[in-house]
């Protein structure tokens, strides 16, 4: 019998970093600053809801598509951008955002295809790429006005006659950026210029902070129907264990998503979905609440960095603050986070680890900031030791 070998194109993702420098952590108790999930639980009414689902007998398979007041209530919610989705359609309930994205890849790309992907990315997306047998072309990021921002005559460049989709991350992780209008509009322009097909992940979209905006890609003109629009409640009400995600979008397209999706998952969640449609119809007063509390977290995180002398960059959404490692003296951020744990205890996650080009994001340091006043505070007096 064969010895089984894993496919050479999925054999570069066999591990994580957020696997690895979690057992490092763990090792060293170290405050763990390089996961991006809260360390509290989200709202009462949420929880109480997903209680009584539980113990009401939601706990068998809900419909494949989702449970029908969860896609009502996500109608409801999109409608907050201007945009009408059907319920019955146009919406489908995932195993959180990341396998709606894997779900849409693989049943909108193919072999030969090209997906542009903005780097860094989050980590998931290459290996996406990789199952639905596409190609990836990184188009980076470019610090610009003291942002970063997206480098759109990059992403015209990237464009040939085998492009098929473009993943757009926004608010964006690692990095905190958040898309302006007129980035957007570019990207729109491309789309609708070269027939793309946009798929969009926003899990991000209530936590941007100062005066930032989240614009939904499927509002921009000639977007709605090629725009397959990915959320989740995960990050909204502090339920990233829960995985309840959902894609948006036209008949065709929420069609082939589901297609996939059913062989991978088939559903998932049958008791969460209720609680999750409560959420989305009371909770977003919460939301906001929360959205506020970490801006004050950013903040405070940012501060601390910055006084143990890293030089901490912009953030405007998500729940992350990067951090340029060279004033402290060292060159590579990875060099230094592997070190992090065992030398001051505390574990963060080098940026380049999300990117084609690590040699031009080696200097960069992600820390998570979405944890408890007292484990920022904490971390950041162990990492004044570095000075």
């Amino acid at each position: 019998m064969r010895e089984p070998v894993l496919v050479p194109r999925l054999q570069p993702f066999t591990s994580t970093i957020f696997a690895e420098m979690t057992a490092l952590a763990v090792r060293h108790e170290a405050v763990n600053l390089g996961q991006g999930f809260p360390d509290t639980d989200g709202p009462a009414g949420m929880l109480d809801a997903a209680k009584n689902a539980l113990f009401g007998g939601a706990n068998q398979y809900p419909p494949g598509p989702g449970r029908p007041e969860l896609r009502a209530a996500i109608a409801r919610h999109r409608l907050r951008y201007g945009v009408e989705y059907d319920r019955d359609t146009e919406i489908l309930v995932t195993a959180g955002a990341t396998e709606a994205i894997a779900a849409s890849l693989i049943a909108l790309t193919q072999a030969g295809d090209e997906v542009i992907v903005i780097e860094p990315y989050y980590d998931s997306y290459a290996a996406a790429v990789a199952m639905a047998g596409a190609e990836r072309r990184v188009v980076g990021l470019v610090e610009r006005d003291g942002r970063f921002a997206l480098d759109v005559e990059g992403l015209r460049a990237a464009v040939t006659g085998r492009t098929r989709a473009i993943l757009i991350n926004s608010p964006h992780n690692p990095t905190g950026t958040v898309f302006t209008r007129a980035e957007l509009e570019a990207v729109a322009a491309l789309c609708v210029e070269h027939d793309l097909i946009a798929i969009t992940d926003e899990v991000y979209e209530h936590l941007v902070f100062d005066d930032a905006e989240h614009l939904p890609l499927a509002t921009f003109p000639g977007m709605r129907d090629r725009t397959v629009s990915i959320s989740s409640a995960g990050k909204t009400f502090n339920c990233t264990g829960w995985k309840i995600g959902w894609v948006c979008a036209s008949p065709e397209l929420v069609a082939a998503v589901k297609a996939a999706k059913q062989f991978i998952t088939f559903v998932s969640g049958g008791p969460f979905q209720p609680a999750v449609a409560h959420a989305l119809d009371h909770e977003l007063p919460w939301a906001e609440e929360l959205r506020t509390s970490l801006q004050d977290k950013r903040d405070r995180l940012a501060a601390g960095l910055a006084e143990a002398g890293f030089a901490v960059r912009p953030t405007a959404g998500t729940y992350f603050v990067c951090v340029d490692v060279r004033p402290l003296g060292f060159d590579d951020a990875a060099e230094l986070a592997w070190e992090l744990p065992e030398r001051v205890g505390v574990a963060a996650v080098p940026v380049k680890v999300f990117t084609d080009h690590p040699d031009e994001w080696k200097h960069l340091l992600r820390f998570a900031f979405c944890k408890r006043n007292e484990v920022i505070d904490e971390a950041v007096t162990r990492l004044r030791k570095l000075r």
